[in-house]
């Protein structure tokens, strides 16, 4: 019996295995409040020290309040492991768990990059109100004909619109680096395909 560890014995083990809390509770404050600065959750995003502001007080909020009530719930199945020990575990887990949660949604605020798509899209509405403005029935009556290939120059694009007779077609040259974009008209009336398989 001896040599039995005594209950002070055995709490200062169960204090020393748990005492993750505090250590990370100042490295994941730091790294919240710069995740905030860089990868911010909200459009408008966060001054540095604006940041590591925000990310203590909330970091504080979940040891401080959130822990301990977890962790008041979880001894009370189990009534071997001291509350202090649950109390590391759980705001450990917290705070872990709500730095994985600022990346994700900064992440996830992150602009999405859709240049082509944009660029694309921008590129077919100025074609509509071109064709539309020109006023020609046979170009208005094919629009749907409409395919664009891109040419050698970045942001350029040759669109084509099928005529009546199919071996010909209305073409125009399409800059999207201007805005709007600016059509110039082909007076080549070889389609697409043609155009961009002859030698």
């Amino acid at each position: 019996m001896a040599d039995e560890p005594s209950f002070a014995q055995r709490r200062l083990r169960w204090r020393l295995r748990g005492a993750w809390q505090w250590p990370t509770f100042v490295v994941l404050t730091v790294a919240d409040g710069l995740i905030l600065h860089l990868l911010p959750p909200l459009p408008g995003g966060f001054a540095l020290v604006p940041a590591l502001i925000v990310s203590s007080f909330s970091n504080l909020f979940l040891v401080a309040a959130i822990a301990p009530w977890l962790a008041r719930r979880l001894a009370e199945r189990d009534a071997e492991t001291p509350l202090e020990v649950y109390s590391d575990r759980v705001g450990t887990t917290l705070l872990a768990l709500g730095t994985v949660g600022l990346v994700i949604t900064g992440l996830g605020n992150q602009p999405l990059v859709v240049s082509e798509t944009e660029r694309t899209e921008r590129l077919g509405a100025a074609v509509r109100d071109y064709v539309r403005d020109l006023g020609a029935p046979e170009i208005q009556r094919n629009l749907e004909t409409a395919n664009t290939f891109p040419t050698d120059e970045d942001g350029y694009f040759r669109t084509c619109i099928a005529l009546d007779d199919r071996t010909r077609a209305f073409c125009m040259f399409v800059d999207t680096e201007e805005t709007p974009p600016l059509i110039t008209r082909d007076s080549d009336q070889r389609p697409n395909a043609v155009y961009f398989n002859d030698p």
